[in-house]
């Protein structure tokens, strides 16, 4: 008999949490022991529990979950983290990975695909949808996106981090004495040498190898 895991849920609506729960619940394999609704309490639960499943929600109140899930894993290295998304954004699942997630998933899929991703971690395997190699998925390599950051100005990077820690781009004008104009202008150099098209993508690569290569911005 394998094993019941020990799940926790994070989210924003206790109401979708509970619905999970139930559906997490119903074969007997998993059982839920808490439901934070903050980064926070989820991660003093993960370093207390050390649960075998992390179920979390891409963004929440206090901000994306590239701030804080490298600092879960840290604490929890056995544990499974999957993150639940909005919508079907197959280019962050390499830089999750990166950061320690063992999965992610869309919101929008059905409670049978849900399961079928858990089961597989639980028997050592990642699943993805077929879809994603239809689009021509191919993950990007660390020392593509390392070569970017290493030509990242030091304005650039500031930047990126006020970004990362969730300033507006107003304020951020503000602190370096340019126009808000100016910020786009940078921003565009920055996506050029990240190689990336839109904000999410800049914030997952930078957030990704800003903590684990603090060195390199000092």
């Amino acid at each position: 008999m394998m094993k019941v895991w020990q799940v926790v849920l994070v989210g924003c609506h206790p109401t979708s949490m509970l619905g999970t729960k139930l559906i997490l619940e119903e074969g007997g394999e998993l059982s839920v022991v808490g439901m934070c609704s903050s980064w926070s309490d989820c991660a003093e639960m993960v370093q207390d529990k050390h649960p075998e499943l992390i179920l979390m929600d891409y963004r929440m109140p206090e901000g994306e979950v590239v701030g804080v899930l490298l600092d879960m894993k840290r604490s929890s290295p056995t544990s499974h983290f999957v993150v639940m998304t909005d919508d079907d954004a197959m280019e962050l699942l390499q830089p999750l990975m990166e950061l320690g997630a063992s999965g992610l998933l869309s919101k929008g899929a059905s409670p049978r695909q849900l399961l079928q991703l858990i089961q597989g971690l639980r028997e050592g395997f990642l699943s993805m949808p077929l879809e994603w190699m239809n689009k021509g998925f191919l993950p990007v390599t660390s020392s593509e996106v390392y070569d970017g950051l290493l030509q990242l100005t030091a304005t650039e990077t500031f930047i990126m981090e006020r970004i990362v820690q969730g300033i507006t781009y107003d304020k951020i004008a503000l602190e370096i004495e340019v126009s808000r104009r100016s910020i786009d202008n940078y921003l565009r150099k920055i996506y050029v040498k990240l190689n990336v098209s839109t904000r999410a993508q800049a914030i997952e690569k930078f957030a990704l190898f800003s903590r684990q290569n603090k060195q390199i911005y000092a």
